[in-house]
């Protein structure tokens, strides 16, 4: 900061105090309030959308991710499993034992990871991520012209109050009026002009919104939908891996029992008997 800026900076601090104990009276203009109001408001909206698009694709990873490490511990379990009682039936259409429907299931997730999530990537990027980032990042430009009317106002407050002071009690010295006179005119068009500006455009800014992220949204719905879709589609061929006995048993709601089936087979063991 300059040191003219460091001086205008310390003013408006002692001015701003002043207007606040009402010792300057403060100019009010309850139109620019009222768009400023709406534009925080969508300030507030869209920096929010920002990070949830961002956590959305970061969330789909996480959960690609998890889905892969999962199959990957069943598949070494299946490994090893050499139990008379299989937890799942091998009577099966596509494969012939339960590892290779694990083996199936584990190639299916990192296909749906390598080949649909990955090409998902770069357009949720460009068509979903990029055009928020863009919008959000004038908000800067939004807030510093906000900022520099505010500070104009400050200026323009301060000035009126000094020559108001000086026409109530005049100054010996008679150039004092008019020069700060002068000041007082360039400060409130100065004012003026930065905030009809504001006013003008702020509500432009509003109602362009909608327009503007209406393509991201239907991306997002696109790319939701291609990659679920693909996802039922490709996890659709592990369900027929199954024999048709399992199939029915889920489509009967039968699988409890099953589960409750092996579980009393496994109370029945020895080594997880309760101890007497």
């Amino acid at each position: 900061m300059s040191w003219n800026g460091f001086k205008k900076a310390i003013n408006r601090a002692g001015a701003q105090v002043m207007i606040k104990t009402g010792h300057v009276e403060k100019t009010v203009d309850r139109e620019f309030d009222l768009e400023e109001k709406r534009f925080r408001s969508m300030e507030d909206s869209s920096l929010k959308l920002q990070k949830e698009a961002k956590q959305y694709f970061e969330s789909l990873k996480s959960i690609m991710n998890s889905q892969t490490l999962i199959t990957e511990t069943f598949d070494s379990f299946y490994a090893t499993n050499n139990d008379s009682y299989p937890l799942i039936s091998k009577k099966s259409n596509s494969v012939d034992n339960d590892e290779g429907i694990v083996k199936n299931y584990l190639k299916i997730i990192k296909e749906l990871n390598d080949e649909t999530f990955k090409s998902l990537n770069t357009p949720y990027k460009e068509t979903v991520l990029d055009p928020i980032n863009k919008f959000c990042f004038y908000f800067n430009d939004i807030n510093e012209a906000i900022k520099k009317r505010n500070h104009k106002k400050i200026d323009y407050d301060s000035i009126r109050s000094k020559v108001k002071k000086l026409s109530e009690k005049p100054s010996d010295d008679l150039n004092k009026i008019p020069k700060l006179e002068k000041e007082l005119n360039y400060s409130k068009d100065l004012y003026e002009s930065l905030n009809s500006e504001l006013k003008l455009e702020l509500p432009q800014l509003i109602s362009l919104r909608v327009p503007y992220l209406d393509p991201s949204f239907e991306s997002l719905v696109k790319i939701q939908l291609r990659f679920f879709t693909d996802s039922y589609t490709r996890l659709s061929q592990v369900q027929n891996s199954f024999d048709a006995e399992s199939r029915d048993a889920y489509a009967n709601e039968q699988l409890d029992q099953k589960v409750d089936d092996v579980l009393q087979r496994m109370r029945e063991l020895s080594i997880t008997a309760s101890s007497d």
